[in-house]
C-alpha cells in the first residue's frame, strides 16, 4: 500500500480530509439516497435528471389531484448547503428538507448537484449553480435540439421562478442574484424571490484566520486572492459589486441565535437595506437555535416554525 494512502494532507476534523495521494474522505453528510415516485409523508414526487454531463438534480413536484394536473406551480432553484465541499442534492437530509418545502410551498423544485471541492475547486461550484439556472430558463425557448423536461414543462410557471439555498448554498443565492441582475437568463426569464437560510458569509474584521469557517473557505476557494475578504464571500468590501444591483425583487434571510454566523446574516440585512436596492427584504431570527437546524431535525416546534415562515414567503413572492 503506497504511504500515501494514510498520510494526511490536510484534515477538517469530523468533516474531511485529504490525503497525500488526493484521495478525498467526507465523514460529515447524510447517506446518498434514490429519489421517490411519491414520499409517503408528503405525497411529493422526485426523480433524478442531467443538466449538463457534468451537472445532475433532483428535481421535485408536490401531489397533484385531479383538479390541478394542469396548474402551473412557481418553481424554486435550490443550492444545498455543506460548505461548498460536503453534502449533496442526493443525500438523505437534503431529500427529506426538500420534500418538506415542496410540499408547504405548493413549488416544482430542482436541487443542483453542484461540482464540490476539493476536486472541483470554486469558482466552479459557481458557475454550476449559474449553468443550472440558464438551463431551467432555456426552457421557455424554442431551441433545436434541446431537450425539455417534462415536469418543468407541464408544471412550471417560468413567471415565477425563486432560488433558495442554505449555508454555503445561500451563499450560491447572494451570488446567483447579483449575477442575474448583471447578466441576462435565456429567455428574459426573471427571478422573483430569493432564500438565503445561514447564508455563509465571512469578513475578516469578523472572523479570525485560523476559525473553521475561514479555513474551509481557503481550502474551498485557493485562488481567492483576499482571503474571507473576496467579494464573494465578503459581500461588503469595496471591490464587491454592489448589492443595489441584487436581481430578485422579494429576499428573506434566515439567521439563528446560536450560530457563528448570525452577525453577519444580520449585517447582510442591513446591507441590503441602504444599498438603494428597490425590493423587499425579511428576516428571520429563530431564537435558541443552531446553524441548519430545521434540516437535521425538521420536526421539531421551530423548525416546522421555520419551514412555514419560507413557504410563506416562497406564495407572498408569487403572488
Amino acid at each position: 500500500m503506497d504511504s500515501g494512502d494514510n498520510e494526511v494532507k490536510v484534515d477538517f476534523s469530523q468533516l474531511l480530509r485529504v490525503y497525500k495521494n488526493g484521495r478525498v474522505e467526507r465523514m460529515f453528510g447524510s447517506p446518498i439516497v434514490p429519489p421517490m415516485p411519491e414520499d409517503p409523508a408528503t405525497g411529493v414526487a422526485s426523480k433524478d435528471i442531467d443538466i449538463s454531463p457534468e451537472i445532475r438534480a433532483r428535481i421535485y413536484h408536490p401531489k397533484l389531484t385531479t383538479k390541478n394536473t394542469d396548474q402551473k406551480l412557481p418553481i424554486l432553484v435550490y443550492y444545498h448547503g455543506g460548505g461548498f465541499c460536503l453534502e449533496s442534492a442526493f443525500s438523505f437530509l437534503d431529500q427529506r428538507y426538500l420534500n418538506l418545502i415542496v410540499s408547504k410551498s405548493n413549488v416544482v423544485a430542482i436541487s443542483v448537484e453542484y461540482r464540490l471541492a476539493p476536486e472541483h475547486p470554486l469558482p466552479v461550484g459557481y458557475e454550476d449553480s449559474w449553468t443550472a439556472l440558464q438551463w431551467i430558463a432555456s426552457h421557455v425557448l424554442d431551441k433545436p435540439g434541446f431537450e425539455k423536461e417534462p415536469w418543468l414543462v407541464n408544471h412550471g410557471d417560468f413567471e415565477k421562478v425563486l432560488i433558495g439555498g442554505d449555508s454555503a448554498g445561500g451563499n450560491i443565492v447572494h451570488n446567483i442574484s447579483l449575477r442575474s441582475g448583471l447578466e441576462s437568463l435565456n429567455g428574459g426569464v426573471k427571478i422573483l424571490g430569493s432564500f438565503l437560510c445561514f447564508p455563509y458569509f465571512l469578513s475578516s474584521s469578523e472572523f479570525k484566520e485560523d476559525s473553521l469557517a475561514s479555513r474551509i473557505w481557503a481550502f474551498v476557494n485557493p485562488s481567492a486572492e483576499d482571503g474571507v475578504d473576496d467579494p464573494r464571500i465578503n459581500p461588503f468590501v469595496e471591490k464587491a459589486p454592489s448589492l443595489s444591483a441584487l436581481g430578485c425583487s422579494k429576499i428573506l434571510v434566515c439567521v439563528a441565535e446560536k450560530d457563528e454566523l448570525r452577525n453577519i446574516g444580520i449585517q447582510y440585512v442591513e446591507a441590503v437595506k441602504k444599498s438603494g436596492w428597490k425590493g423587499e427584504i425579511k428576516l428571520i431570527d429563530v431564537q435558541g437555535e443552531d446553524h441548519c437546524f430545521q434540516i437535521f431535525d425538521p420536526e421539531t416546534e421551530k423548525a416546522k416554525d421555520l419551514i412555514k415562515g419560507i413557504a410563506d414567503f416562497v406564495k407572498r413572492s408569487c403572488v
